[in-house]
């Protein structure tokens, strides 16, 4: 019986370790597109700001 207590616990171990690493990717996407999306409205500000400065229309 003890043996497949600890069997038990490494197959909830390995679903759980598994569960966060999906958790974690899902998030790492996610932040990276928004990191994206914050790059890309910086960079439109600054090239505006730029063209403005030099009197570039």
């Amino acid at each position: 019986m003890l043996m497949d207590e600890k069997a038990q616990i490494s197959a909830e171990m390995i679903l759980l370790i598994g569960a966060l690493i999906i958790l974690v990717i899902i998030a790492g996407t996610y932040i990276l597109g928004i990191s994206k999306s914050i790059a890309g409205n910086v960079s439109l500000v600054v090239d505006a700001a730029r063209d403005n400065t030099i009197n570039k229309f």
